[in-house]
């Protein structure tokens, strides 16, 4: 079993940046594409309860996010942000890093390297 997973999306840099972060690290890392195989209700209430980040800053405020008609506003609580998510997981923020009982947004790309040092 891998000691890391990668929540990735292979249009983003950071995200690619991660990888490579990792890779560097030389990190044993599961790679989950989530864009490809999204996360369920369950399994983002989870990662969110490892989060080191508030619940929110799960979601990618982005164009489409505005398109979508949301604000701030309305992803206050992990469970509308984990609705939200299984709705549209293009608004994911990405990379997620998840190491045993813990998780963190790789955004700023220096987070990355951080999360990567402190090896729980």
């Amino acid at each position: 079993m891998a000691e890391l997973t990668v929540l990735h999306n292979t249009r983003c840099s950071t995200s690619r940046h991660a990888l490579d972060a990792v890779a560097d690290a030389g990190v044993d890392a599961e790679v989950v594409h989530y864009l490809k195989t999204p996360l369920d209700r369950a399994q983002l209430l989870d990662l969110i309860a490892t989060l080191e980040d508030p619940p929110a800053d799960l979601v990618s405020k982005d164009a489409f996010f505005a398109e979508q008609g949301l604000a701030a506003d309305d992803i206050t609580t992990a469970e509308q942000v984990a609705d939200l998510l299984v709705q549209h997981p293009r608004l994911m923020q990405r990379p997620v890093l998840v190491r045993g009982d813990r998780a963190v947004i790789g955004r700023p790309k220096d987070r990355v390297a951080a999360f990567l040092a402190k090896g729980w």
